[in-house]
C-alpha cells in the first residue's frame, strides 16, 4: 500500500452534491500507512453530518477495494450554522439571516460576486438562497445557468429555481426575454416584498440578495421588510466606483446594517496563459475607505477571463474551478462573511425597528409635509419625513 494507490483510490470519491473528488478540492491530508492499514484527514466545507457520514463511507470503501485493512478517515468540518437572533419585523421568518449585496453604481460586478458568495457558502455547508433584486438589470438567470427556466407555481405562491445547489429567484425568470421594466419607485417596492412574502423559501441559513445599484427605494424596502443580517459592498479600484461606494457602505450605517466587508472587484489581472498577476486598474485602493467605516476588504478579485466566461455560460467559477485562484478568493470571501453573521448573531442579532416607516397606513411619507419650524436634520437624525430612512 503507497500513498500513491491511496490517493488514485480517494480520487473517486465525489463530494456530496459535486462532481469533484475531495483529492482535487484539496481536501486530504496527513496520510499514514502501516502496511495495510491507512489513516488520514479531511478537512470538508461542510457542517452537515451526513456529508461527512457519506465522504467516510465512500472513503473507506474506496481504499478496502484496494487492499487497505483496516481505514481510519477523520473528518474535520466547521460548527452548525447557529439560529439567528434577529429581531423586529420579519415577513421572511424561515430565513434565519439575509446578506445584503450593495454597491454605488452599476457594472461593478456585483450579482458575479453574488452569485459566487452565494455558491461559496453552500459549499461551506450552509442551506442558500439566492434573491435577484436587481429589479432593472436581472442578470442572475443567465449567471446561474437557468435562463429559459421558469419557476412553478403552489396555490398563491410560486417555487425558487434550484441551481447548483442552492434556491434561486429572480425578476428575469417571469419575464419574457427582452422585456423592460418601466416601473415607479412604489412598483419596485411592492416587487421586493412579494419576492420575500410569496416565494416559497426553505429554511434557509442564508438569503443573499443581490440589489440593485445606488441606494434608493429597494434598499429601504428590503430594510424595513426584513432584519438585514450583514451587508457587502462591492467596488472597483477606480476613483469613481469608490466614491459611490462611500454612498453604499453610508447607507448601511443609516439603515442599522452591520457591514461584513468590502470586495474590490477587478482587482488586478491574472493572464491565462503565465498565471501572472498584473495591477492594471489598480488594486487594493478600497483600504482607506474600509478604514473610514472600520470594516475590511475581504476579498480581491482579478480579472480573469475564466470569470466572464463562466458568467455568460452559466457556469459560476465557484462551481465549475473551485481550484482557480478566483475561486479560492470567493471561498475565503463566503467564510469571512459567515464569521461576521456568527459574531453579529451571538451578540444579539440585528434590529429593523429604528427604521420602520412613521406615517400612518395609506399616507405616502414622502408626501408628509416636515413641521414649519422644524431644525434642518442632522446627518443621524430623521430627514423629517417619516420614511425611515434614518
Amino acid at each position: 500500500m503507497t500513498e500513491e494507490i491511496v490517493k488514485s483510490a480517494l480520487k473517486k470519491v465525489l463530494y456530496p452534491g459535486f462532481t469533484k473528488d475531495i483529492v482535487t478540492f484539496g481536501f486530504v491530508n496527513n496520510i499514514v500507512i502501516h502496511g495495510h492499514d491507512v489513516s488520514f484527514a479531511v478537512d470538508i466545507t461542510s457542517s452537515a453530518p451526513e456529508v461527512a457520514q457519506q465522504i467516510q463511507d465512500d472513503a473507506t470503501a474506496e481504499l478496502k477495494a484496494v487492499g487497505a485493512a483496516h481505514v481510519v478517515c477523520q473528518i474535520n468540518a466547521p460548527k452548525m450554522p447557529k439560529e439567528s437572533s434577529s429581531k423586529g419585523k420579519n415577513i421572511a421568518p424561515q430565513v434565519k439571516n439575509f446578506l445584503m449585496v450593495s454597491s454605488g453604481k452599476g457594472g461593478v460586478g456585483k450579482s458575479t460576486t453574488s452569485v459566487n458568495i452565494a455558491i461559496a457558502l453552500a459549499a461551506q455547508g450552509k442551506k442558500v438562497g439566492l434573491l435577484d433584486a436587481d429589479i432593472y438589470g436581472p442578470n442572475i438567470p443567465r449567471m446561474m445557468g437557468i435562463a429559459d427556466i421558469k419557476p412553478e407555481v403552489n396555490g398563491n405562491k410560486v417555487l425558487p429555481i434550484k441551481a447548483y445547489g442552492i434556491e434561486v429567484m429572480s425578476m428575469g425568470s417571469l419575464m419574457e426575454p427582452g422585456q423592460s421594466l418601466i416601473w415607479r419607485g412604489a412598483m419596485i417596492m411592492k416587487a421586493i416584498e412579494q419576492f420575500l412574502r410569496d416565494i416559497l423559501w426553505s429554511e434557509l441559513d442564508v438569503l443573499v440578495i443581490d440589489m440593485p445599484p445606488g441606494t434608493g427605494d429597494a434598499q429601504l424596502t428590503l430594510a424595513q421588510s426584513v432584519p438585514v443580517t450583514a451587508g457587502l459592498t462591492v467596488t472597483t479600484p477606480q476613483g469613481v466606483s469608490l466614491d459611490d461606494s462611500r454612498r453604499s457602505l453610508d447607507m448601511f450605517r443609516k439603515l442599522h446594517i452591520p457591514i461584513a466587508g468590502i470586495i474590490e472587484n477587478m482587482s488586478g489581472f491574472i493572464a491565462p496563459d503565465t498565471g501572472v498577476e498584473y495591477d492594471i486598474f489598480g488594486k487594493g485602493t478600497s483600504t482607506p475607505m474600509a478604514n473610514e467605516f472600520d470594516t475590511k476588504i475581504i476579498a480581491e478579485i482579478p480579472i480573469e477571463p475564466s470569470i466572464r466566461t463562466g458568467g455568460d455560460e452559466g457556469k459560476p467559477i465557484t462551481f465549475v474551478n473551485p481550484t482557480s485562484e478566483s475561486a479560492k478568493r470567493y471561498m475565503a470571501a463566503a467564510a469571512s462573511v459567515w464569521a461576521t453573521i456568527e459574531e453579529i448573531n451571538a451578540n444579539g442579532g440585528v434590529d429593523n425597528q429604528a427604521v420602520q416607516p412613521t406615517t400612518p397606513p395609506g399616507v405616502s411619507a414622502c408626501s408628509t409635509p416636515k413641521p414649519q419650524a422644524a431644525p434642518a436634520p442632522k446627518s443621524e437624525e430623521s430627514c423629517g419625513t417619516g420614511c425611515g430612512c434614518h
